[in-house]
């Protein structure tokens, strides 16, 4: 066994010594000595007049939405509408039994008639003691019982024509009609059964055409929108603001137009955000109150932007670079600083002039100081 042992030690002492003088490894994506460069697709960065969005999550609410109930107490005669059927502003919902408040109203215009001639009577009998009285035929303390008479039937009439008013309400609401153009729900409560005035809930109604898009935005986002748009900062009325885009679920691309129109009035001290909310034209009626959506809006104003494919931008370590071809087409390595996504491109904060030729394809290729084959393309203005 210790025989065997020099041999041993002087095979591995040749093997360490043949390594030593022989070539390096090369790395699998290096240039291998003497051979062509690598081939690379370049282009020119995209320049032109942008605008970045930001993107919130937002819900759909109605315009207008009531809750219709009943005004009078009495048993419910006819329904006359068709569960989800779009109404118009006075079209007849429900009719409630109307016979008694005909039979009230009836007597209130009995009670305003006798009222009526009472008062004739006691006018009539004032004047004639008014003409007694200044030939000195009656009392001054006789006019003045038979005025007061006659005032006493005035005040009797009107309060006769307040309960008639009153009874003719009662019969009008007897008939429940949409207090708004919209959309109903379904029926509450069905024909037969008693409903109490100002608690039963019949039904309700939402408008649809326009509706809004309601969502929130943190303080400090809403601050740089206050300082470059100027959103939040005066009077505005609806369907006059921002423009913005909304997408639906499940949608790649916004496909709604509306208009920022309203900001709340105070940050919530609970969450640190603010209310925003667009109005958005629904004139298909496709859109339904509390559906969700994604909305796009401006946040700057336009400006000459430098862009990028994102597949030009590698990585290293906790920043990012992009490969430039410099003279003989040497790469150089670039810094640059990413800003948010426009028409499928990224938007380069920092770092390049607009100028550059710029590595978009193959970047597992190239290498800082090394030489390639450069194919140049142009890139198209939107990607989308």
């Amino acid at each position: 066994m210790r025989s065997r042992l020099p041999s041993l030690l002087t095979v591995l002492s040749g093997l360490a010594a043949g390594l030593a003088v022989g070539p390096l490894a090369t790395p699998a994506h290096a240039q291998a000595p003497g051979g062509p460069p690598p081939k690379v697709t370049v282009a020119k960065p995209v320049v032109r007049q942008i605008v970045e969005q930001d993107q919130y999550t937002g819900r759909f609410d109605p315009i207008d939405y009531v809750e219709v109930r009943a005004r009078v107490t009495g048993y419910l005669e006819k329904i006359n509408f068709t569960d989800g059927q779009t109404v118009k502003k006075g079209d007849l919902l429900f009719v409630i039994d109307r016979r008694p408040y005909k039979a009230a109203l009836e007597q209130a215009q009995a009670a305003l008639a006798s009222a009526k001639a009472r008062q004739s009577f006691s006018q009539t009998d004032l004047e004639r003691a008014q003409t007694l009285s200044r030939s000195g035929n009656i009392s001054e303390q006789v006019t003045d019982q038979r005025r007061q008479a006659s005032q006493t039937a005035q005040a009797d009439v009107d309060s006769a024509q307040a309960a008639l008013n009153n009874a003719q309400l009662n019969y009008d609401f007897s008939e429940v009609k949409a207090p708004i153009n919209g959309r109903i729900s379904r029926r509450l409560v069905t024909e037969g059964n008693i409903v109490s005035a100002d608690q039963t809930m019949l039904t309700t109604i939402v408008s649809l055409d326009p509706i809004y898009f309601s969502f929130t935005v943190d303080e400090k986002s809403f601050l740089k929108y206050q300082n470059s748009l100027g959103i939040g900062m005066g009077q505005t009325q609806q369907g006059k603001g921002v423009p913005i885009l909304i997408a639906l679920s499940g949608e790649a691309k916004p496909t709604r137009k509306g208009t920022l129109d309203f900001v709340d009035n105070r940050v919530d001290n609970a969450t640190g955000t603010i209310l925003l909310r667009a109005t958005v034209p629904n004139a298909d009626l496709f859109i339904k109150p509390g559906l969700f959506g994604i909305v796009s809006m401006p946040a700057t104003k336009p400006f000459q932007g430098i862009m990028l494919p994102d597949e030009a931008v590698a990585a290293n370590q906790d920043k990012r670079i992009v490969y430039i071809v410099g003279p003989d087409n040497v790469i150089q390595q670039k810094d640059v600083v990413l800003g948010p996504k426009v028409d499928g491109y990224r938007v380069i904060q920092s770092g390049l002039k607009g100028d550059e030729t710029v590595v978009v394809n193959g970047l597992s290729r190239v290498r800082a100081g090394a030489k390639v084959a450069p194919d140049t393309i142009e890139l198209p203005p939107s990607k989308t």
